[in-house]
């Protein structure tokens, strides 16, 4: 007969001041089994702790039940806690009284009511816990981190300078994402390029990483500490080993596209570097774009190479190498904001940029050398509106969250160009301003001083009038309509996941959120962490976030994958699918339904009458198996149990419910 301790939490008043704790712990006595219960104010705290060892040994408890918050906060905490006393840690059942009841309710007799139900289910079914034991894998110690911008050249240096191997992975070029776009970055206006580009050279030049550029994830098996990464190179039509990156070969190109890197604001060759300080620091070939590709016709910078470095006959190929960890940092885009917002112009009015347009109009490596000049003329603007929250807040037509950098931004480019402009005017509609980060304030404060004049409201439409662009809109300060004239109307739009992240997350078993953020693992206790072990995130591939901020996480990120690295072998969850083959019919549903790539079908022997047969059946790799409990809620045959929520256990729950 098992010997149950019941331990209610008050939880301060998070608990306590909705549901009658003492009440719930009385119930619990008359349970069956149910030797010790008691309540106490906090049970996470030290003192509540010690008290649960102490009646461990006082009533020789073999099993417990927790009251509190929930599982996702302390279900660990309380199961260390065990691995000190002679229970084993997974004869524990938290019973979530906090999120589950007094959060959700506001009359004291119901929320007491249901607590008492939560915890009664709770102790039906510890009841029928059976003790469950950690295994260990091995680790692979190397790393890759999938991104090459701030994020991921910061994971990857932190790691590789803990003394670990890195692979770092990016689908373009070059590395160095958005952040080497900018002109400078807020609130000290430092160069961006000038923090940037000699970690990008850092990187390329470090020992323990590999440098893997134009290159795509194709598939990721395996698991925590075994991940098998296939990884696609790209066919670049230059041999870099041989290439030393002169340029020659650009110069003569005779193709002209639009660059991405400029936000086409400037062209590019058909051969080219993604910008001058790229790294690697060679040139590929655009296959959509080149003449000599496309018909034959051409290859002139074959003709011009001096060291034959041009392979027109290239090919993409695909490796395979083993890693222990993969960092996410995929970073984001911008809104497509020409689409969903016709009334701003849609795209038709030259004069009419996003903010990352403008950061290569200023900067003074981008296509006017930081002369900030219309598009439509190349003069000098005089009345400059900017327009916050383009594509953020906005529910009805882009997306619901706020972008967070924007209201910086803003103030930076108005600042910027008051400075560069003498005499010129500023306009800036906002929603609200948000400057929450070290300095940010006295920033935003700097810029009203200069003179950018801030004007509470929306932006309903812009259009031409006489060479000029009109802004209408509202001031919702003083509750009337305005019109704004501006020779240059700059729009700060909203963060977007990057193109390609589903496809990623996919391959990766991981999760995004309705906005097509990477989900973590749990917003407080692990940011970086996903629900896959052995997948961490950093940066904007999560959510919106300004340059601090992505390196904090990114640096976070790798200290979680130096400590998995740190040791030899890491102990997995016991609480896995375990399937039952002689009930297994192999239809391979619970294949399909498994979000982790945990089941596979295997062949096994059995028996038919008398004659011995080959059949499939399923079986699950525990080091890639999370306990969701999707596939024994799939499973047709009742062939998958979950350990530690069997269907047993489940039903011993509805009953405790039903009484």
């Amino acid at each position: 007969m098992s010997r149950i301790g019941v331990f209610v939490c008050h939880c301060g008043t998070n608990i306590a001041g909705t549901v009658d704790v003492e009440r719930v712990a009385k119930a619990m006595e008359l349970e069956p089994n149910v030797v010790y219960a008691a309540d106490y104010k906090y049970m996470c705290s030290e003192p509540g702790q010690a008290m649960v060892k102490e009646k461990i040994e006082e009533y020789n408890l073999d099993r417990i039940v927790i009251c509190s918050c929930t599982p996702r906060m302390h279900e660990n905490t309380f199961r260390k806690m065990l691995a000190g006393t002679k229970i084993n840690p997974y004869m524990l059942e938290i019973a979530n009284l906090r999120e589950q009841c007094s959060w959700v309710h506001t009359d004291k007799e119901k929320a007491t009511e249901k607590a008492i139900d939560l915890a009664r289910m709770a102790v039906a079914k510890v009841d029928r816990n059976k003790p469950l034991h950690t295994s260990t894998i091995p680790i692979h110690k190397k790393a890759l981190v999938i991104g090459g911008g701030i994020a991921g050249i910061q994971a990857a240096l932190d790691i590789a300078d803990a003394g670990y191997q890195v692979t770092l992975l990016d689908r373009e070029p070059s590395i160095g994402g958005r952040m080497v776009m900018l002109d400078k970055t807020f609130p000290t206006l430092d160069c961006s390029a000038c923090i940037s580009t000699p970690k990008m050279v850092e990187v390329s030049a470090h020992p323990n990483i590999e440098l893997k550029t134009y290159c795509e994830l194709e598939d990721v098996s395996g698991y925590v500490g075994n991940f098998e990464v296939t990884i696609k190179q790209k066919a670049r039509y230059v041999n870099h080993d041989l290439c030393t990156g002169c340029g020659l070969c650009e110069t003569k190109c005779p193709t002209k596209v639009l660059s991405e890197f400029n936000q086409g604001m400037s062209e590019r060759r058909a051969i080219y570097k993604s910008f001058a300080q790229a790294v690697p620091a060679k040139p590929v070939i655009d296959a959509d774009h080149c003449r000599k590709l496309k018909d034959g016709k051409c290859g002139v910078c074959e003709k011009v190479c001096p060291l034959g470095a041009i392979k027109f006959d290239d090919k993409e190929t695909t490796f395979t190498e083993t890693y222990g960890a993969i960092v996410v940092s995929t970073g984001y885009q911008l809104i497509e904001w020409q689409k969903l917002y016709p009334e701003y112009g849609g795209g038709r009015f030259k004069d009419v940029i996003s903010g990352l347009q403008f950061e290569r109009l200023v900067n003074a490596s981008g296509p006017t050398e930081g002369h900030i000049v219309r598009p439509s003329d190349h003069t000098e603007p005089k009345d400059v509106v900017i327009v916050k929250c383009v594509g953020s807040r906005d529910p009805k037509k882009g997306k619901s969250y706020c972008s967070r950098a924007c209201c910086m931004y803003g103030a930076k480019h108005a600042h910027q160009i008051l400075e560069k402009i003498p005499g010129s005017n500023v306009y800036i509609f906002y929603m609200d301003v948000r400057t929450p980060g070290k300095g940010y304030e006295e920033f935003y404060d700097r810029t009203r001083n200069d003179g950018a004049h801030y004007i509470r409201g929306r932006v309903s439409k812009i259009y031409k009038e006489g060479g000029r662009l009109i802004c209408r809109g509202e001031d919702s300060l003083l509750g009337q309509q305005i019109s704004v004239e501006a020779d240059l109307v700059i729009l700060e739009t909203a963060m977007v996941p990057a193109d390609g992240i589903g496809e990623i997350v996919h391959k990766l078993g991981i999760s995004m959120d309705a906005d097509g953020w990477v989900q973590e693992a749990h917003p407080k206790l692990r940011p970086v962490e996903t629900q896959t072990g052995g997948v961490f995130l950093a940066g904007t591939c999560q959510g919106p976030k300004d340059i601090p901020d992505t390196v904090a996480q990114a640096s976070a990120a790798a200290v979680k994958v130096c400590g998995l690295f740190s040791k030899d072998e890491m102990e997995t969850s016991p609480m896995t699918s375990k399937v039952s083959q002689d009930k297994c019919c192999g239809c391979a549903h619970c294949v399909a339904m498994c979000p982790y790539k945990a089941i596979s079908l295997v062949e096994i022997d059995d028996r038919d009458g008398n004659k011995r047969i080959k059949r499939m059946a399923a079986e699950v790799n525990t080091g890639l198996c999370q306990g969701c409990g999707c596939c024994a809620a799939a499973c047709r045959t009742g062939a998958i149990d979950l350990q530690g929520f069997t269907n047993e256990q489940i039903l011993r729950e509805v009953d405790a419910l039903c009484q």
